[in-house]
């Protein structure tokens, strides 16, 4: 993390009201601040620049991009940090994998955990991780790649990464799972293109969408 150069890019809002304001994150940004002055600068600190109430409710790894919402008042906070938790939220990712990845629709059902020696790294373990679910459904084939789309069930850290990798297939631009030619690309290809959610004052359905920039 000590080569931290975040991306400048102008703050993108996708929807603001009263409770909650919803953003797409740029790939290299931190979500929340790291440890340390140089890693200060983080998509919290940039959203709180312009709503200084702003409260987390959820993150995503540096350098995945995508949908990620923001609370506005503790109540909001509550009830959307809830429906994470229940898994009343529903999370769609897009991402580019090395290889072929067949069939074309599935579900990967491996439990995860951190893997204490290589931190921040996450392995699979049987016997003491936690349960992790994907579904996955190919969108189509490139010559040596697979774009598909992702909806995970559960929200365990490096979770799409991992499961991705336990198929042989990890995800292009990995700088922690993928290896050799797989790896050389300038950014990790995953984007977190939709998230829906029950609105904190009144449950009203809601979606928020932001298109892969890859």
């Amino acid at each position: 993390m000590s080569d931290y150069s975040p991306p400048m890019d102008p703050l993108e809002i996708l929807h603001e009201d009263a409770q909650l304001v919803a953003v797409n994150k740029p790939a290299g940004l931190l979500s929340v601040p790291g440890r340390g002055a140089h890693l200060a600068d983080c998509l919290l600190s940039r959203v709180q620049a312009v709503f200084p109430e702003a409260l987390l409710v959820h993150r995503l790894d540096r350098d995945t991009s995508g949908v990620i919402v923001f609370a506005l008042t503790p109540h909001a906070q509550r009830s959307l940090s809830m429906q994470f938790e229940q898994r009343v939220t529903k999370k769609t990712y897009v991402a580019r994998v090395w290889g072929r990845l067949e069939p074309k629709a599935g579900t990967v059902d491996l439990p995860l955990i951190v893997d204490w020696p290589n931190r921040p790294l996450q392995k699979v373990c049987h016997d003491t991780g936690k349960p992790a679910v994907t579904d996955w459904k190919v969108l189509k084939y490139g010559a040596e790649e697979t774009r598909v789309r992702l909806f995970p069930r559960t929200g365990r850290s490096h979770q799409l990464r991992v499961h991705m990798l336990a198929l042989g297939h990890p995800i292009l631009g990995d700088p922690l799972y993928a290896e050799g030619p797989a790896r050389a690309f300038p950014r990790l290809m995953l984007h977190s293109e939709e998230l829906r959610l029950n609105h904190p004052e009144g449950g009203l359905s809601m979606k928020f969408r932001a298109k892969a920039p890859f």
